[in-house]
């Protein structure tokens, strides 16, 4: 050697989660999406009074959840691992998390049906996104959010504590505590 310290070449999968370019091609992603993939199967194709085994499937395909939770099948996700949820959360049906980055969510938090998540996305350069390689950041979502059916919670992104947010509404920026949020992109109209 040299002398220099030899540094460690980051993982594809330690890129994505601390916000730099990575390749989703790479064989450990690919792995983790196909474990995903079949969690996620067992799941949207369970009984639907077989509350129980749902939930064993989740607790496994889940980073953590609380002990009191409620998700409606359908429901879809890249890897699963990066989700962390706390107590009493509901999430109707055909809800999605793409969870490149960590997606932290509150206590007592309720998702109307086709809420999306996205922590995950595509550079805005032509030539950067012709590489194959993606991007990602954390999405939080504070105790007692309310997120109303269809809305979308972009890549970045922190909604508050005690916050209801629109049908509709694509939240494109931080939402702060205690507020009543709505549209396109989504703007604070009131206090909670």
């Amino acid at each position: 050697m040299t002398g220099m310290v030899e540094m460690e070449k980051k993982t594809e999968r330690e890129k994505m989660l601390s916000g730099e370019l990575y390749l989703a091609s790479e064989p450990e992603l690919i792995e983790m999406h196909a474990q995903a993939l079949d969690l996620l199967y067992a799941f949207n194709h369970s009984q639907p009074r077989d509350i129980v085994g749902q939930q064993r499937i989740i607790r496994a395909l889940f980073g953590q959840i609380g002990q009191k939770f409620a998700i409606a099948p359908p429901f879809y996700c890249d890897y699963g691992c990066h989700i962390f949820a706390g107590e009493n959360l509901y999430m109707n049906a055909d809800c999605t998390i793409l969870d490149c980055a960590e997606v932290h969510i509150g206590n007592n938090v309720l998702m109307a049906t086709k809420v999306q998540i996205y922590a995950a996305y595509h550079p805005t350069n032509p030539a950067e996104r012709l590489t194959g390689k993606e991007l990602a950041a954390p999405v939080r979502i504070g105790d007692n959010a309310w997120i109303g059916g269809g809305a979308i919670i972009c890549p970045g992104v922190s909604v508050g504590t005690n916050v209801t947010i629109g049908a509709g509404s694509v939240v494109t920026q931080d939402i702060p505590d205690n507020t009543v949020a709505v549209g396109n992109p989504c703007r604070v109209i009131r206090a909670a």
